[in-house]
């Protein structure tokens, strides 16, 4: 089975890299950290950069996740407080608010059509204890300023039709849309303002050179003043010091045949949804009435035919009268996680510039890495105080990936005592 979002894309193909290039700027990383980061040195007046992809623009996790495009960072906002403190919490979520305005004013302005629905998100209780969503929406309002509309479980079993949940909290500055679709587009903008993107021209290396750097690539090399490493979960065997400070985690989805009418028999509201659990599902329709679902998260890479029986499994639980839908298409990703949830973005020792580990909350953190790192490069803006207060925390390779998945597996099963007494 095919990934959808590769699927229902018409791309442009960028050429290989072949020789020496020089060049002021070069950005290891055709994600949305990377063409973010692009973006914002265009818009500083920096037109000469070389961006880098060892596979297609989007390959990894930016062109293939669940398209939700809400505030927020993988860290829960409640930890994320009790980590910095009520002003640099408050300044990095803010961040996040401003970046979904950003990437919302983008879309319009360069007209990049990516099927944008912007009607909001829906956090949907899994557990029967109101107290969870009360004690969210207060802290919300109190420590962040934003208010999320509380919604009863009649009114929420009403358009999402189903005994599952138990309430949920709506909040209405979120969109989704095709990311792939989104990450096109700005590579798109990137090309006409002036950057060389090239494909299937993997960083092997990054040396030094005087007060620049080499960056070598299978047929050629580029030589730039400033190199950004923004190359995810995939990317290995370039920058040690960077690459060591995140774990490759994985995660799921799926995407329906077309429902037509059969579609509001479960699902009759135009927002994504999530749940309170650890590992949530996530889910929205699409235009075309299909449903995209997607859950789990592992350290486990499975075959698509195992993610369609798995996810269609949790999508009848939710969804019992769609229990014989057909899946059309399935597939996973890695996403890049830090041991403490955060993005890790700033300069190493070596002088390298990066912006990676989003986890599974990335699309408006990596609007945030691109305009930070744009910023201290063109303007000599400090990075803010609470992404260097993370940091590049080792995650320690395979014993790493073993603690996640007890780590995951505790909350998995937390979630079911929860479950269990409520």
């Amino acid at each position: 089975m095919r990934n959808f979002y590769d699927a229902t894309v018409s791309r442009r193909l960028y050429p290989e890299l072949n020789g020496r290039l020089d060049t002021q700027v070069c950005i290891i990383g055709a994600g949305l950290a990377g063409l973010c980061t692009a973006l914002g040195l265009i818009k500083r007046g920096v037109r000469d950069m070389v961006v880098l992809e060892g596979e297609r623009a989007g390959f990894g996790a930016s062109g293939r996740n669940g398209g939700f495009v809400f505030g927020g960072y993988s860290l829960d906002n409640a930890e994320l407080l009790r980590a910095l403190g009520r002003a640099e919490a408050r300044l990095l979520y803010r961040l996040t608010i401003d970046a979904v305005d950003l990437i919302r004013a983008r879309i319009a302005r360069y007209g990049i059509d990516c099927d944008i629905v912007d009607r909001g998100v829906m956090l949907a209780n899994w557990f029967n204890d109101r107290s969870r969503l009360d004690k969210l929406r207060s802290l919300m309002q109190r420590e962040f300023g934003v208010d999320w509309e509380p919604v009863a479980a009649d009114v929420l079993s009403a358009r999402l039709k189903t005994s599952r949940y138990y309430g949920g909290l709506f909040e209405a500055n979120a969109f989704h849309f095709h990311p792939l679709k989104y990450v096109l587009g700005v590579a798109r903008v990137i090309e006409q303002g002036g950057a060389r993107i090239f494909e299937q021209s993997a960083a092997l290396a990054i040396e030094r050179n005087g007060a620049g750097f080499v960056v070598r690539a299978p047929n050629g090399v580029v030589c730039a003043k400033d190199v950004v490493f923004a190359g995810g979960a995939y990317a290995r065997g370039v920058a040690s010091r960077i690459e060591r400070a995140v774990l490759p985690i994985a995660t799921y989805a799926i995407a329906t045949e077309p429902l037509g009418a059969h579609l509001t028999d479960a699902i009759d509201a135009p927002y994504s949804v999530y749940d309170t659990r650890f590992a949530f599902d996530y889910y929205r329709p699409l235009q075309d009435t299909r449903i995209l679902w997607g859950g789990r998260i592992s350290v486990r890479r499975r075959e698509p035919d195992v993610i369609a029986r798995l996810l269609r499994r949790d999508l009848a639980r939710v969804y019992p009268q769609l229990a014989d839908v057909k899946v059309e298409y399935a597939w996973g990703g890695l996403m890049s996680y830090a041991r403490h949830k955060m993005p890790q973005i700033g300069r190493d020792a070596d002088g390298v510039w990066h912006a990676i580990a989003f986890g599974g909350h990335g699309i408006a953190p990596t609007t945030v890495a691109g305009e930070t790192l744009a910023a201290a490069l063109v303007e000599g803006s400090p990075v803010p105080k609470g992404f260097t207060a993370f940091g590049l925390s080792r995650t320690f390779g395979l014993v790493g990936l073993a603690a996640a998945q007890l780590t995951y597996t505790a909350y998995h099963r937390r979630d079911k005592l929860a479950e269990y007494r409520h």
